[in-house]
C-alpha cells in the first residue's frame, strides 16, 4: 500500500511541475540576415602627406605644430570606442611607430571618478587596450605598444563635473623619457 500511496503522490508531484510554456519561457525570435561581403582591403589613411617635412625623429614628438604632439585619445561616457575626430592621431602615431621600429609606446588609460575603482581600473584597461589594437591594425608592433590602466587614479581635473569629467575620460600616449 506505501508503495502506491508513495508512487501516486509521485505522478501528482510530476503533473503539478509540467505546464504549457508561457510566452516568457518561448524561444527568442530569430532574424533572418543575408550574409554579407566584408571588404578586406587594406585601410588607407585619409591624410596620405607627410607628417612633417622634417625627417621623422624625436623632434617631431614636441613639435607643437605636429599631430605627433597630441598625445591624448578622448572617450565619451562608459565607452572605450575610439572617436573618428582622434582616429588621424593615432594613424599619426602608428606611422610613427612604423617608421621607428626600436621607439617604443605606453597608453595610459584614465576614467572619471564615477564608478568603483576597480571598474574604473577594468574601462582605463579597455580604453587602453582600444587604443593599441588600432595602432596595430594600423602597422605598429605589438612589442611597440604597452597598455596599462591608470583608473581613476590620474585625472586632469578635479571638479565634480561634465566638462571636468570629460577629460578624465582619456587614453594618453607615452613615450619613453616623457
Amino acid at each position: 500500500m506505501k508503495r502506491l500511496i508513495w508512487s501516486m503522490s509521485m505522478v501528482v508531484m510530476l503533473a503539478a511541475c509540467s505546464s504549457e510554456p508561457t510566452k516568457e519561457q518561448e524561444g527568442a525570435a530569430v532574424e533572418e540576415r543575408k550574409p554579407q561581403v566584408v571588404d578586406r582591403a587594406p585601410v588607407k589613411p585619409a591624410d596620405t602627406k607627410p607628417l612633417t617635412d622634417k625627417p621623422v625623429g624625436s623632434s617631431a614628438l614636441t613639435d607643437p605644430n605636429n599631430i605627433l604632439s597630441k598625445r591624448s585619445i578622448f572617450f565619451d561616457y562608459d565607452s572605450n570606442i575610439v572617436k573618428d575626430e582622434f582616429k588621424p592621431i593615432v594613424t599619426a602615431h602608428a606611422r610613427y611607430l612604423q617608421q621607428n621600429p626600436s621607439t617604443k609606446m605606453r597608453v595610459e588609460g584614465n576614467a572619471d571618478e564615477r564608478g568603483s575603482r576597480e571598474y574604473n581600473l577594468a574601462l582605463g584597461q579597455r580604453r587602453a587596450d582600444a587604443v593599441k589594437q588600432m595602432l596595430q591594425l594600423l602597422g605598429a608592433k605589438a612589442e611597440q605598444v604597452e597598455s596599462v590602466s591608470f583608473g581613476e587614479e590620474k585625472p586632469r581635473c578635479s571638479e565634480a563635473a561634465e566638462n571636468c569629467w570629460s577629460q578624465n575620460r582619456r587614453g594618453d600616449l607615452a613615450y619613453p623619457g616623457e
